[in-house]
């Protein structure tokens, strides 16, 4: 009886894991860097500021520290936000972009991506981000 009690009480004092959030929803490309930013903010799955900001004015924002954000499957290391002209988004300190774009870095190689990119018919484009990292995103014109 006593080891039942115990199990009882690691089950309910221990921290449970969130669930997996997943964003390919957004990712079939037919929203807006700003409504995709502010969704994620609103529901507190990523930080209010950008961590960084390139160049070119794309905004980096790192997920929430209990949010575990996935895209097709492969865990979400940052996500990506600019949309040209809209204050949501902090400016680079370089020309800005045309457009803008959404997305995610995921920790994957690009060959990983592209498979899935394919097999959910998404729209989506792609291109390594560093060692096991690729930026998958929707391009706004």
């Amino acid at each position: 009886m006593a080891c039942a009690w115990v199990a009882f009480a690691a089950v309910c004092l221990c921290p449970r894991h969130a669930e997996a959030i997943t964003l390919d929803d957004a990712l079939a490309c037919n929203d807006q860097a700003h409504a995709y930013i502010q969704s994620l903010q609103d529901r507190r799955l990523i930080a209010d500021h950008p961590m960084h900001i390139e160049d070119d004015g794309l905004n980096v924002f790192w997920p929430a520290h209990d949010a575990k954000l996935m895209a097709f499957e492969m865990h979400v290391f940052v996500v990506l936000g600019y949309q040209q002209g809209d204050p949501m988004f902090e400016p680079g300190k370089g020309p800005p972009m045309d457009g803008g774009l959404y997305g995610v870095v995921v920790t994957a190689e690009p060959e990983t991506v592209a498979k899935a990119i394919a097999a959910a018919g998404s729209p989506a484009e792609y291109r390594r981000a560093g060692p096991f990292l690729t930026a998958l995103y929707c391009r706004i014109h």
